[in-house]
């Protein structure tokens, strides 16, 4: 299983458990899901994935950096 794989596999799990804080719980746990998808839009702009040091966390042996695995690589500044 590859990162990208487990990155969405969480991601996916993170929404469906603010779903479910919300039917049963609160409306206010809507917020959580608005920065579940800040989130998303954020890395998908700056390469940069907060949810990956989670990962590290769950499945320590796969995840080898904080960059996002579908995101394009920051361009190379030349001085």
């Amino acid at each position: 299983m590859n990162n990208e794989l487990r990155l969405r596999i969480f991601a996916g799990a993170m929404v469906l458990l603010s779903a479910a804080l919300v039917y049963f719980v609160s409306p206010w746990w809507l917020i959580f899901t608005a920065f579940i998808g800040i989130n998303l839009m954020q890395s998908a702009f700056t390469g940069f994935c907060p949810p990956l040091w989670v990962l590290r966390r769950i499945w320590p042996e796969a995840v080898a950096s904080d960059r996002c695995p579908a995101s394009p690589r920051p361009p190379e500044f030349r001085s």
